[in-house]
């Protein structure tokens, strides 16, 4: 954790570098320092398929959603999440500037009784860091 997941509307295709979004969104996780590296996941999905609003088919949106484990405060999570949004929102001001946009940011608490992981990513980071 944490695993960030990127729903946006198809139609910002030709307006949005998903990839870029992405990016900007995994480098601010790292920047917040309370995220393990080798936990860090940011994947983006395309919504084909959408309503918004009244309906007009130039509207967009981009929701994304993280998902942590337990144990971190409640103003460190705010602090974080506060990092990352400004982040992501000043990387989409070119949307909100040329089209009709919504963002939305959402953190979610997994509970650890019902949440399970396999990673080896960690050691191997670990690892490296060792051997320079």
């Amino acid at each position: 954790m944490p695993h960030f997941t990127i729903e946006y509307s198809a139609n910002l295709d030709g307006r949005l570098d998903i990839g870029a979004v992405c990016e900007v969104v995994r480098k601010a996780a790292v920047e917040t320092g309370i995220f393990p590296l080798g936990g860090i996941r940011v994947r983006a999905i395309r919504c084909e398929h959408y309503a918004i609003a009244d309906n007009r088919q130039d509207y967009g949106f981009l929701d994304m959603v993280l998902r942590i484990g337990e144990g971190r405060d409640l103003p460190t999570r705010q602090k974080a999440g506060e990092h990352v949004f400004q982040a992501l929102s000043k990387h989409l001001d070119p949307v909100f500037a040329a089209s009709k946009f919504a963002l939305s940011f959402d953190m979610q608490i997994n509970d650890k009784d019902t949440s399970w992981k396999r990673n080896n990513i960690h050691d191997a980071l670990k690892a490296e860091a060792a051997h320079g």
